[in-house]
């Protein structure tokens, strides 16, 4: 069930005083579960993307939900801005221009496939996030990937290497795949 107007503006509100919090060295905010409204109560996994003049500056998430999703937002707002190890932590002088980006996911389903063309005639671009799983390793592509890489080829090819197999290992079959979908929303650039 998608999230009301309300709901999606005290997430986003939770993801900036978390990181705001975070930043500056302070700890998180101790808040009873019955401030949040029943949706945030429920169990839910996020993915949190921040951005910094349209550039990444951090995503982080979970793909199963195993907390209530309000803090899972908390949790990964600041783990995006401080633990993604693709960048250096935000710095407080950075907050002011972060934006904040919240993707809810739905339950991944496994997709069955028999080989490559099957495969991308399954994934449903722009709609699907992917991921992909060999052995004990996984990797995730958010359905925003699809915006950067339209091509399903290239997109399973990138979403490999990040796995951490060959790129074309998505064409043999060998791999476990899974979709989600996203509700996704954002906050208002920042002032310049």
């Amino acid at each position: 069930m998608p999230l009301d107007e309300k709901d999606r503006h005290t997430l986003l509100a939770l993801a900036r005083q978390a990181i705001e919090r975070g930043v500056a060295g302070k700890p998180p905010a101790q808040r009873e579960p019955a401030a949040f409204s029943d949706a945030l109560r429920e169990k839910g996994a996020c993915f949190v993307t921040l951005t910094i003049g349209g550039e990444l500056r951090g995503c982080i998430g979970s793909l199963e939900a195993t907390r209530a999703l309000a803090l899972d937002v908390e949790g990964h707002a600041l783990d995006a801005a401080v633990n993604d190890y693709r960048f250096p932590p935000v710095t407080p002088e950075d907050v002011p221009r972060l934006r904040i980006e919240l993707s809810v996911l739905s339950s991944p389903v496994p997709l069955g496939y028999c080989g490559g063309d099957d495969l991308l005639g399954k994934l449903r671009p722009g709609i699907d996030g992917v991921i992909l799983e060999s052995g004990q390793r996984r990797a995730t592509f958010l359905p925003q990937v699809w915006e950067k890489v339209p091509r399903a080829v290239d997109f399973l090819g990138l979403l490999c290497e990040k796995l951490g197999v060959r790129g074309d290992a998505w064409q043999r079959g060998g791999l476990r795949v899974s979709t989600y979908c996203v509700e996704s929303f954002e906050e208002e650039p920042p002032e310049r």
